[in-house]
């Protein structure tokens, strides 16, 4: 049960960086919930009719009634629980503005390639990861105007930036360890690689971040799923 009573469940699974954005929202508020972990091979038939439409995790059940959508979810659970724990968005709304725009860029532009680049590793694969660069760069920028000065995008404190980006952190940490190149370089992007580790020490981030070495185990088994798939499929072709 989270505070007054209210109960909330959260329909998810260990690896995903989206449910992580729920779990970190949680932790940030500090919200008790139940987890409930998802076979995303073998779909519930809870999550199938608390997302009927894209059938997709996470989910969050608030006293029956499901939110959906990652980012959804952050700001519903900010809005509901407006009186519990800091703000994640600001009061302001050009900032709320500001912090909406620039979380949108983090799944448009980072997050689509890096999904695009952890895919493959043809020339498609290289090209993704170029752009994600590119979009860490753009980051870069945000941060510095966002923080003015401070530790986070949300200055003092987490905000909905950090809370995008940050879902991340496992992953990020799991690509350096796999190819031993540094997604937030503190020669290029100095003022991420900073927050990437003060991020990481967050206790909120500490408490639902996965372990990177699970994340660079799963990252491997699926490198070879897609390696082995793209094999079979050129042994079909004429």
């Amino acid at each position: 049960m989270a505070e007054g009573g209210d109960e909330l469940k959260l329909l998810g699974s260990w690896s995903s960086p989206f449910v992580t954005r729920a779990k970190l929202a949680l932790a940030i508020k500090g919200l008790s919930y139940e987890n409930v972990d998802e076979d995303v091979h073998n779909k519930s038939d809870l999550l199938l009719g608390s997302n009927p439409v894209h059938k997709k995790i996470p989910v969050l059940i608030h006293n029956g009634v499901p939110v959906c959508e990652s980012m959804i979810i952050v700001q519903y659970i900010d809005e509901a629980f407006a009186g519990t724990g800091p703000p994640i968005l600001p009061a302001d709304p050009h900032e709320r503005a500001v912090a909406r725009f620039w979380a949108a860029y983090v799944d448009d532009k980072l997050v689509s390639q890096w999904t695009n680049s952890s895919r493959s590793k043809s020339k498609a694969g290289a090209e993704a990861m170029t752009e994600m660069l590119v979009a860490v760069e753009a980051l870069e920028g945000a941060l510095r105007e966002c923080s003015k000065g401070k530790g986070f995008f949300g200055g003092d404190g987490v905000g909905l930036v950090d809370i995008a980006l940050g879902s991340m952190h496992s992953w990020l940490m799991a690509i350096e360890a796999m190819s031993g190149a540094k997604v937030f370089d503190p020669a290029r992007t100095p003022l991420l690689a900073a927050w990437m580790e003060r991020f990481g020490s967050l206790d909120a981030a500490r408490a639902v971040l996965p372990d990177v070495g699970r994340v660079v185990e799963l990252a491997k088994i699926r490198h070879g799923q897609a390696a082995a798939a793209s094999t079979s499929n050129n042994n079909g072709l004429m």
